[in-house]
């Protein structure tokens, strides 16, 4: 296997899909000649040509519209989205048309359709550029939502979302980009719905996804080596559906659990998988099952104020300490 970047990851994907499929087309702001943003799609445009990788005006709700039409006839766009925080322009084409023509026609226009881009926070963008939306289009009826933390999670995730005949909303972690993991050579694909274990554990199940599975993962090495806690780390990857089944099993194993997001903690998606375990798995609880969310805040500018509003491995520490009365409560 090969260690590639996150982004590159990406990249793979995206040119194996359009080389598989003709219907398979990226459409965005600079995705062709600047060769993306964040240059996830860097050499498509060369390979591809023109009318596969379109460059957009700065009109995410008119292109995020065109991709819609597009899958209505049959095609399969990639609509690329800057960042997240710019596709609230386009939130009535994604949530009010993609995720219900299905419906709305009775099931004869199925919309194969992939809205991705970088979310979350990344360093000093401030409160308008720095937001995780996993729970707003978790929220609704119609629509897939994909959330993948390492490179090879990344690349088969998303040709999964590319081939899927339903609209996906993908979130890439934009301080991802440059993480690196193995990524196999031969062709494979993840299916959507299906949670992964980042690592076995017997004391503590920690939930997590996108960013904060590497946070998780910190606080698990530093738990099993200061204060010998077993942790289960696992990673959702993809938040709609939802892997209720994995989470329930890992908890009746360790019959404790932390549930860790980015996002605001106001209904997040912490609130929905502490739902699900309360109403599987309530009688396998040793205690109250714990989340640790984002400062309920706009992201602060401050480079000191902004990592206080992030999760840390040092919030996730302590609330498996209180999961696990380490402290004597």
């Amino acid at each position: 296997m090969a260690t590639v970047t996150y982004r590159d990851a990406l990249n793979q994907a995206l040119r194996e899909e359009m080389a598989r499929d003709p219907d398979v087309f990226l459409m965005g702001e600079e995705v062709g000649v600047y060769q993306g943003a964040y240059k996830v799609s860097r050499g498509l445009l060369e390979e591809f040509g023109a009318r596969r990788v379109v460059d957009t005006p700065i009109a995410e709700n008119g292109f995020a519209g065109v991709g819609v039409g597009a899958a209505m006839v049959g095609l399969r766009p990639v609509i690329e989205f800057m960042t997240w925080n710019f596709a609230l322009l386009a939130i009535d084409q994604v949530v009010n048309s993609a995720a219900k023509m299905l419906y709305m026609s009775g099931g004869q226009i199925p919309i194969p359709i992939v809205f991705r881009g970088p979310g979350g926070a990344a360093l000093q963008l401030a409160a308008q550029h720095s937001q995780a939306f996993e729970s707003w289009y978790a929220h609704v009826p119609g629509l897939k939502v994909v959330a993948p933390a390492t490179p090879y999670d990344a690349k088969g995730l998303l040709k999964s979302a590319i081939r899927d005949n339903n609209p996906v909303v993908f979130l890439e972690g934009e301080m991802l980009y440059n993480a690196k993991g193995e990524v196999p050579d031969e062709e494979y694909t993840i299916p959507l719905g299906e949670a992964d274990v980042k690592r076995e554990g017997s004391d503590v199940t920690i939930v997590c996804h996108s960013k904060t599975v590497a946070v998780v993962q910190k606080a698990a090495e530093q738990l099993a080596a200061e204060h010998d806690v077993s942790a289960e780390v696992i990673d959702l990857r993809t938040i709609r559906p939802l892997d209720v089944a994995a989470v329930v099993a890992s908890v009746r194993k360790t019959n404790r659990c932390v549930v860790v997001e980015e996002g605001w903690p106001f209904a997040g998606i912490g609130a929905q998988v502490v739902d699900s375990i309360q109403r599987e798995a309530f009688d396998d609880l040793d205690a109250p099952v714990l989340r640790v969310a984002g400062a309920d805040v706009p992201m602060p500018y401050n480079k000191h104020l902004e990592r206080l509003a992030k999760p840390r491995p040092e919030n996730v520490i302590e609330a498996v300490r209180r999961v696990t009365y380490l402290d004597g409560d």
